[in-house]
């Protein structure tokens, strides 16, 4: 077990070494960026040390999830960023073949971020499931 000091210490690490990087676009045909699909890697809630992070397509479909003991490390362990976990971006790819971009929503901007609400719906209306958007 870390200290809650070495915790904060490899947090700082994680930020730094992250720090700069863009959102992560995959784009073989060249078309405008904002013309891509979204892929939202999104704070799901939870509790220190214990907290959802999840993915899901613009077409609502659930892309992966990751437990995370802070915010902080979601960007990158979902994916969202540049060189970041080349598994997932081998799953996006098989979803969006055509290209995709990402985008990073963190919780106190779930319930107010359009196009995740957007994806929510779509997610309800394929499964017939009520999604809780946050904890």
């Amino acid at each position: 077990m870390t200290t809650k000091e070495a915790a904060r210490m490899y947090e700082a690490q994680h930020v730094a070494e992250h720090a700069g990087k863009k959102l992560a676009v995959f784009n073989p045909g060249d078309k405008p960026i904002e013309d891509l699909p979204v892929i939202y890697g999104f704070n799901n809630g939870g509790e220190s040390g214990w907290m959802h992070a999840v993915l899901i397509a613009e077409d609502g479909t659930p892309l992966g999830s990751h437990a995370c003991s802070s915010e902080a490390y979601m960007p990158a362990d979902l994916g969202c960023l540049e060189g970041t976990r080349p598994d997932r971006h081998e799953t996006f790819k098989e979803h969006y073949p055509s290209g995709y971009r990402m985008e990073f929503v963190g919780y106190s901007a779930v319930r107010s971020h359009d196009g995740l609400m957007t994806a929510f719906k779509a997610y309800e209306s394929s499964t017939g499931d009520r999604h809780d958007e946050t904890n």
